[in-house]
């Protein structure tokens, strides 16, 4: 084996050890630190999985709604009720979802809808009575002023049911947010009890992984196309990518479908490891800029008492 090899080889294997490391942080300290409370407790844990949880309300409804089936939220803790929907969108509830989805990609979001509803379930049963419920989610007119401002206003009534397209940009909002969110939360967790339940812990990260690429691939596939009326595919990406970084912090951190002319389907820093963010930094997404609520969360995050301190870090 060649030096280059062995280096390439070692990399690899470091890497791999440290998206465990970081993954099992934030899943261990779920399903055993809460659990066995250890005398060593930032008090942060169950902050940490309400925060959590309450992002996988909103993407389970999106993708449950998506495929006709919103109603089985409330077969798992949530409120399908409190989910308001674009006007004139009526696939939510009766098993069509959107229109014209071609077969692959109505395979790919019925799976990943029993995915978000899986882990609201697993979520609220670790946190058993401390779960938090539910809060108000918008996914109609949040998706309009998404798209007015990632567009600087040239797109107005932007709706991610009306078509396959604009359900596959809708899902890219989200999907990034939910990988950063998910390692960024690893840091502040309290991982006394990692033991045998590391393999799971990786396992709600990793999940998130997966669904973000798959989006980010199929968006690439369609990169050059362009709705009448539009920019690109791979420039309404960026302009969305765009505005995640307008407003969850200083830095440049986002990224899009394409860069320097080449395809980014795994955006990382330039080691190729996934990018964190706060649990600050996530909710000046999905507030759409707003402190403590507005956006995705018109009525802000249920509190279980903690989300001031948890949103300060």
């Amino acid at each position: 084996m060649s030096n280059d090899t062995q280096g390439m080889s070692s990399r690899r294997k470091f890497l791999g050890m440290a998206g465990l490391m970081g993954a099992g942080a934030v899943l261990s300290g779920c399903t055993s630190v809460i659990a066995t409370q250890p005398s060593k407790d930032n008090g942060l844990d169950a902050a940490i999985f309400n925060f959590a949880l309450n992002l996988e309300y909103l993407e389970a409804a999106f993708y449950l709604a998506a495929v006709g089936r919103l109603g089985e939220l409330d077969a798992v803790g949530g409120n399908s009720k409190m989910v308001t929907l674009p006007s004139g969108y009526a696939g939510a509830f009766n098993g069509q979802g959107i229109p014209g989805l071609s077969a692959e990609v109505r395979a790919y979001a019925e799976e990943i809808a029993d995915d978000e509803k899986a882990h609201v379930k697993v979520i609220r049963s670790v946190l058993k009575s401390a779960a938090v419920t539910q809060p108000q989610l918008d996914l109609g007119p949040a998706f309009d002023a998404a798209g007015q401002a990632a567009s600087k206003g040239a797109i107005k009534g932007f709706n991610p049911y009306a078509n396959e397209l604009f359900f596959l940009h809708g899902a890219f909002i989200f999907e990034d947010v939910g990988v950063t969110a998910y390692k960024g939360a690893a840091r502040f967790i309290d991982d006394q009890n990692a033991g045998g339940n590391l393999e799971n812990a990786a396992g709600i990260l990793a999940v998130e992984a997966y669904h973000s690429g798959a989006i980010r691939t199929l968006l690439y596939q369609r990169r050059n196309e362009q709705p009448a009326g539009l920019p690109k595919v791979q420039d309404i990406v960026q302009a969305i990518s765009d505005l995640r970084d307008s407003v969850d912090g200083n830095d440049d951190r986002d990224q899009g479908i394409v860069m320097n002319g080449k395809a980014n389907i795994v955006p990382t820093d330039a080691n190729g490891i996934a990018f964190s963010r706060t649990p600050r930094q996530v909710g000046n997404i999905v507030f759409l800029g707003g402190t403590t609520k507005g956006g995705f969360f018109p009525n802000g995050l249920t509190d279980d008492g903690n989300l001031g301190k948890l949103l300060a870090l």
